[in-house]
């Protein structure tokens, strides 16, 4: 397999082009194609501005096995999706189903409703007048004027560039009032036997190895400007016509794997984990124990940087998860019997075909998060405080990956992994998708929120952004129709109404 098939910055030169819309949508991930759809079924004109060259984000980008929390509290056009998956298989609803299966769906949705794609555009500039967007032009020359932009992208690079406020990292714990932020050190996901962590075991002076920070133990509840790992969701097969062997990638050093080496000498029970099933005799492979899929400590730098060094970051992930399965699959440090289990296992051949088997979408858990003046914190999920201008529901755990590794008393740490439940379904407030009034005014953000590190940890599920991304277009509408000026003065009662006539589920009793 030829290296770099897919590369996460790769523009096409074209003639310069400017169109003028009612709504612009920059992100075609599954809370942008949903926004478009909305949008169009509402009688506007919309542009979807897509950075990559597929739609539906992680939705069609491999994560597969849905992450739900309720599904009682997921309506509208995101259940509307799901039961769509389910026709093609003959189901009222499908939650594990095949990448190519959501891809196609979400393409056949766009074309129903007559909605123009640009793929391969890459933001450049944001023109304001005042507080509102005029328009944003693109690397590749495509200038889109529009009335009312909703920013769907997993990074926030429309809201950034925008001048909203936004923040970047753990926040302490004393920020928000909160319990779970910041510093993290728990049991998941965790060395459960010692490890050492040097490059000569039990010399410190020989160096750590590859991927331990350098700093030492940090209190609980610090914040800090890391951010929770990053991995590709693999679509794996064990059908021998639809299998793609592992293959060596370029640049593998195996010495990158000398922490996994010393782990699995011990105990490769682990190797053995999240490997859930989807349709079509496939399965979601995830992240999972102290050493496995998650880059940690590769990401921190992703959420603000420019485009040429997020395709530095984006082809390490690429180059460490390659390399990962290959070492587990040779490598003869590794048991043999868990070399024969990786190896039963190869890329799905009839997914992701044009780059190999290997998903495009790479998984942004978190990146920028909008800073307004309602930002969702632990209190939201635990039921402590209650926004009056719910836009939809959250209900998965407050889950963050690990965020770092370090050395302490000759072993080694993950330090960053929490997965704490919400008491129950919770409202996110529209407050928290629109930025302050005083930054901009015709901007709508359903993606990077307003939310701490560990409430969006618990927000940031495929089905909830899909939510977040209808509810978004709602308001942009309901803006538009009402001759608002900007999306914070809509009225709530006008939006909550229209919310409720698209299925959207905005509250939980608490009999529930």
């Amino acid at each position: 397999m030829n290296e770099n098939l897919y590369y996460y910055h790769s523009p096409q030169e074209r003639e310069a082009q400017t169109i003028d819309v009612d709504i612009c949508i920059y992100g075609g991930n599954a809370a942008g194609v949903i926004a478009a759809v909305q949008a169009a079924r509402d009688g506007h004109s919309v542009a979807v501005v897509e950075p990559g060259g597929h739609l539906g984000g992680l939705t069609a980008g491999g994560l597969s096995a849905t992450d739900i929390g309720n599904k009682d509290a997921i309506g509208g056009l995101s259940r509307e999706l799901y039961r769509a998956f389910g026709k093609h298989y003959g189901v009222e609803e499908e939650w594990h189903f095949e990448p190519s299966v959501a891809e196609e769906t979400l393409k056949a949705w766009v074309a129903q409703n007559g909605i123009p794609v640009y793929f391969r555009h890459f933001l450049d500039t944001v023109a304001l007048d005042g507080k509102k967007i005029v328009s944003i032009t693109t690397e590749s020359g495509l200038t889109v004027q529009a009335r009312i932009f909703i920013d769907c992208s997993y990074e926030g690079d429309l809201m950034a560039k925008s001048g909203v406020s936004y923040h970047v990292g753990r926040e302490s714990n004393d920020v928000y009032g909160e319990t779970l932020n910041g510093v993290q050190h728990r049991d998941a996901h965790q060395f459960q036997h010692p490890v050492d962590p040097y490059v000569v075991p039990g010399d410190p002076s020989s160096g750590l190895l590859p991927g331990i920070d350098p700093v030492g133990p940090i209190p609980n509840g610090t914040g800090d400007h890391r951010v929770q790992a990053y991995n590709f969701r693999l679509c794996l097969t064990k059908r021998p016509d639809n299998l793609i062997p592992w293959e060596k990638p370029g640049g593998y050093d195996p010495r990158d794997y000398e922490l996994l080496a010393r782990y699995y000498a011990i105990d490769h029970s682990e190797v053995y984990g999240m490997y859930d099933a989807i349709r079509g005799d496939k399965v979601d492979k995830n992240n999972h124990g102290a050493v496995s899929t998650d880059f940690i400590g590769g990401n921190w730098l992703y959420p603000d940087a420019g485009y040429a060094a997020r395709e530095t970051i984006f082809q390490a992930h690429v180059r460490w998860q390659k390399g990962l399965f290959w070492f587990l699959a040779t490598d003869e440090r590794v048991p043999a019997e868990a070399r024969k289990w990786v190896n039963s296992w190869g890329l799905a051949k009839d997914e992701f075909v044009e780059t190999g088997g290997w998903p495009h979408q790479l998984y942004i858990r978190e990146a920028r998060r909008m800073v307004s003046d309602y930002v969702s914190t632990d209190a939201d999920c635990r039921h402590l405080r209650r926004p009056d201008d719910s836009v939809g529901l959250a209900a998965y755990n407050m889950d963050s990956h690990n965020c770092r590794r370090f050395a302490i008393d000759g072993r080694v740490r993950n330090e960053g992994d929490v997965q704490v439940a919400p008491t129950g379904p919770y409202p996110i407030s529209y407050r928290s998708i629109v930025p302050r009034a005083t930054e901009c005014a015709n901007l709508l953000v359903p993606v990077c929120m307003a939310a701490s590190h560990i409430a969006y940890g618990s927000i940031r599920m495929e089905p909830v952004f899909i939510i977040l991304g209808q509810s978004a277009a709602v308001a942009a509408s309901v803006a538009l129709a009402d001759g608002v000026d900007a999306v914070q003065s809509i009225s709530y009662a006008r939006l909550r109404s229209r919310l409720e006539q698209a299925g959207q589920v905005l509250d939980w009793p608490a009999a529930k």
